[in-house]
């Protein structure tokens, strides 16, 4: 359950430490009650028109803009949350929900220095102001800056040792950093707190799915569905763990299910592409994976794994292609590298499959099909000496890895 509500309500209470955030309108208020009522209802349309109504009444209502900025923000409508809290922040250059609110929508569109900036300004502004070290923690956390996301979500919580959200997405980043304990604590912890907290359970199912302890991570993931039989991301990551149980058909139907709920859902089609390639029905997979990319252009997994599959159908110049891609999305994909090496081997190209094979263990030099694959490459080309040095080099990488277990 989000609990932006909450720090809405307090707002308007705390005139002392967001400035003159309050309304002298009576009607205003009422106004504003009423979208505060209809936001904690998730009725987030009626609470932005409430909000709107009590702005019609005061247009210098300051909390009425940064709370109609955060219904805005469920609606996804960001640029209209922006304008508000900008509109908030002129008429009360000290109002840190407003701060707040705008570093959350920033964020959101993925300007990271901008949202950071504002959250800062509302910790500045106010420094136990709890929603703003989670919002920071939350940019952080989106930059992959995960000990300074576990700071600022830590603050949240000595701040507020009540306070779901900041457990729930340090459990995240603990996860994140394969601090799986960690995470399981946390994310209990939140669901002590909030029994229907949907996002907490789904996060510990990810612990657990980190942890190998799939049984516990298909019981949270079910759970998450059964409060939210709506929520995308738990029919996604229970169809991934049915995926690695190699339950293949009740792991399709978690990611159709997720592609019903929510067509635009570019990882659902990814994985289960990817489900149905284990399933060796390539045609198949290879739509999947298509129609992720008509979706987002730039989500190299994909084309990634397209190219394996088209590989699987020795259609060898589309997945080269396919690998080619992903390289130029991100130059340092080892697995794209180390595919498109495969797919130059057997079209007989073994220089380029030679090159390709270095370039991945350059990046990974403990990767054993990289070191197997290039003595393959190097083998048909009748360097024995190099070839018997790379698949000893693997061989002896993957006794190690099994020792270690890797």
């Amino acid at each position: 359950m989000r609990k932006l509500f909450n720090f809405c309500f307090l707002a308007v209470l705390a005139g002392s430490i967001y400035g003159c955030g309050k309304s002298a309108n009576k009607a205003a208020i009422d106004a504003f009650n009423n979208g505060q009522k209809a936001y904690e209802n998730k009725d987030f349309d009626s609470a932005v028109a409430d909000f709107t109504k009590a702005i019609e009444l005061d247009p210098k209502f300051v909390n009425a803009y940064s709370c109609r900025g955060d219904g805005y923000i469920e609606l996804k409508a960001y640029p209209e949350a922006i304008a508000d809290c900008t509109k908030a922040i002129g008429l009360d250059p000290k109002h840190a929900n407003a701060f707040t609110v705008r570093g959350n929508a920033y964020r959101l569109l993925g300007k990271y220095p901008e949202s950071l900036a504002d959250c800062t300004k509302a910790i500045e502004l106010d420094p136990k102001y709890v929603k703003a070290f989670s919002n920071r923690g939350n940019a952080y956390a989106d930059l992959k800056e995960y000990p300074k996301a576990l700071a600022d979500y830590t603050k949240a919580i000595e701040l507020d040792p009540k306070y779901v959200k900041a457990y729930n997405n340090r459990g995240n980043a603990y996860s994140e950093l394969k601090k799986y304990p960690e995470a399981l604590a946390d994310c209990t912890k939140a669901i002590e707190l909030d029994p229907k907290y949907v996002k907490a359970y789904n996060n510990r199912g990810n612990a657990y799915s980190g942890s190998k302890k799939y049984p516990e991570a298909l019981a949270d993931y079910t759970k998450a569905i059964e409060l939210d039989p709506r929520y995308v991301k738990a029919y996604n990551n229970r169809g991934n763990v049915y995926a690695d149980l190699k339950d293949y058909p009740e792991a399709l139907a978690d990611f159709t299910k997720a592609i019903e709920i929510d067509p635009q859902d570019i990882y659902a089609y990814n994985n289960r592409g990817y489900a149905f390639a284990y399933l060796k029905e390539y045609p198949e997979a290879i739509a999947d994976y298509t129609k992720a990319i008509e979706l987002n252009p730039k989500y190299v997994k994909t084309y990634n794994n397209r190219g394996i599959a088209y590989g699987e159908l020795k259609k060898y110049p589309e997945a080269i292609a396919d690998c080619t891609k992903a390289i130029e999305l991100d130059p340092k994909n080892v697995y794209a590298y180390n595919n498109r090496g495969y797919a130059y081997r057997l079209l007989g190209k073994y220089p380029e499959a030679i090159a390709d094979y270095t370039k991945a263990i350059g990046l990974d030099p403990k990767n054993v099909k990289a070191y197997n694959n290039r003595g393959y490459a190097y083998r048909s080309l009748g360097k024995n000496k190099e070839a018997e040095a790379d698949q000893t080099k693997a061989s002896n990488l993957e006794k190690l890895q099994k020792r270690n277990g890797l």
